[in-house]
């Protein structure tokens, strides 16, 4: 089952004795009694590239590869890695598996059971990307953002500027002792510019960046306007931050908020994806920021919000960050519903997880950040459906609205560990009187429980307001792992939300 595509992994990669390897490998597991064992060759290339007022700050290019090998043994798990890729090597990472496995048999008080999964042989999957980042000049890239940065930097009320790209590709290998040999290859890259603009006379400063989101693109992503237009926003940061500097700071109380998808992914990202992994509903995961209020016996009852809300986990979605041919249990990716008509209808789960909750198989949700690291359930795009019926815009929503606040862009946030009490800020905050924009406020933040605030969406955007947020960073685990994560998600009218004055909740 081999993606049909012109884009390829690169032969260096398919030059290494993966097979060689993953042999030697699952044949000494075997050897060692592993009723199931899997093979993973893992790569990964990084490029952090910043920039402070058109002059190069830094420049960091790193690389990672090794091998890990996972068994299971009287049901029991172990696991192992070694950086050399050597025959030797790859059974001595599988026997050291199968030595861990056996020591922590006596611990083990759950026996592992692995949902099945079809075989996969030969299968290859590539991310959708035009124009492969690392085969661009450091020298090109400096370019494009210098030329970036000086358009913000001519600009009046623009003191400083900052900008950066980070960019990862990231290759594995899995074969398992079931028959499944998977070969994939991802990229990823996240542009971001900032401006900051200082009013000396009033002692205060403001920033504003723009809203272009981390994406599974390649380098074609800032060099072309029809992905995202770098032209428009740009020429328009400078008057926003202009006028938000200037601008009044908020009212608080309960506000009507027309809420942007550069803004809602996050809240989506906190309160929805992470609140539906398995491992934190049934306390697994709980040291690290973990544990779920939306726990199993709520499983099909609980009002999560408005019934007009439709959340999808999805890993095919195309240039979504989470998006992959195959998860690192050998899983083909899938989409699913985990809240329906406002009701919790579901979760993220790995192979381990789906038998738990009676499910004939995983839906794929298994990820690893290293060589050296076990894997792991990780988050799907996590995605509000937009209405399918009717194709509201942005404007549509706004004129619902007598008087209220526009929420556009990302910045602060803070929930709890049940992912259940939250507060998010953003970018920009437009006052809307009388359905229409009226300038901006400051100091806005929104607070609410997950429960309160998904049941007060009265509307959500058509699918022309869609679009996909998300972040390269999502931490999980201990030791910590971080995975790249997207979210999609029309606008939507939220009502009686409480607005809080981040400056006065400060004691400024």
């Amino acid at each position: 089952m081999t993606q049909l595509s012109d884009r390829h992994v690169d032969p260096e990669f398919l030059a290494l004795p993966l097979r060689e390897l993953a042999d030697s490998a699952l044949d000494a597991a075997q050897r060692g009694g592993a009723s199931h064992a899997d093979f993973r060759v893992h790569r990964l290339f990084s490029q952090s590239l910043n920039m402070r007022d058109g002059s190069v700050q830094s420049v960091v290019d790193g690389s990672e590869i090794g091998i890990a090998v996972r068994v299971v043994v009287d049901g029991t798990w172990g696991f192992a890695s070694h950086s050399a890729l050597t025959i030797e090597s790859a059974a001595e990472a599988a026997r050291t598996a199968v030595t861990v496995a056996k020591a922590l048999r006596e611990l083990n008080r759950e026996v592992v059971q692995l949902a099945p999964e079809p075989i996969y042989r030969d299968a290859t999957w590539v991310s959708a990307y035009d124009k492969d980042p690392f085969a661009v000049p450091t020298q090109e890239k400096v370019e494009v953002l210098g030329e970036y940065s000086s358009r913000l930097l001519s600009a009046d009320g623009v003191d400083h500027v900052t900008a950066s790209v980070m960019q990862v590709k990231e290759q594995t290998f899995y074969q398992d002792l079931a028959g499944s040999s998977i070969t994939q290859q991802r990229v990823r890259v996240h542009p971001q510019l900032e401006g900051t603009a200082v009013d000396q006379s009033a002692g205060v400063f403001e920033s504003m960046r723009t809203l272009a989101p981390p994406v599974s693109r390649g380098w074609e992503y800032l060099e072309a306007n029809s992905t995202w237009n770098w032209d428009d926003e740009l020429a328009q940061i400078p008057h926003w931050l202009a006028e938000k500097i200037k601008s009044p700071s908020v009212e608080p109380g309960p506000t009507d908020l027309v809420i942007d998808p550069t803004n809602l992914w996050l809240t989506i990202h906190e309160s929805i994806g992470h609140a539906t992994e398995y491992d934190r509903a049934i306390g697994y995961e709980a040291a690290y920021a973990g544990t779920s209020f939306a726990t199993p016996d709520k499983l099909g009852t609980l009002q999560y919000g408005n019934p007009a809300m439709h959340v999808t986990a999805d890993r095919t979605e195309r240039h979504g960050l989470a998006t992959v041919g195959y998860d690192d249990d050998g899983v083909a990716a899938q989409k699913w519903d985990l809240v329906r008509d406002g009701i919790l209808v579901g979760y993220q789960l790995d192979r381990v997880f789906a038998p738990r909750m009676g499910l004939e198989r995983s839906n794929g949700c298994s990820y690893a950040d290293s060589p050296h690291h076990v894997p792991i359930q990780r988050m799907a795009n996590v995605s509000l459906e937009p209405d399918p019926v009717v194709d509201r815009s942005v404007d549509d929503l706004i004129a619902a609205v007598d008087d209220g606040i526009y929420v556009v862009g990302d910045r602060s946030w803070s929930i709890d560990m049940q992912r259940y009490n939250f507060q998010f800020t953003g970018q920009r905050f437009f006052r809307i009187c009388n359905g229409r924009l009226d300038g901006q406020v400051r100091d806005v933040a929104y607070q609410a429980t997950t429960t309160d605030f998904w049941g007060s969406m009265e509307l959500v955007g058509g699918a022309s307001t869609r679009r996909l947020g998300g972040a390269f960073n999502c931490g999980k685990a201990q030791p910590g792992q971080v995975a790249a994560v997207s979210h999609g998600c029309p606008a939507a009218l939220f009502r009686g939300v409480n607005v809080l004055n981040t400056r006065s909740e400060a004691g400024q």
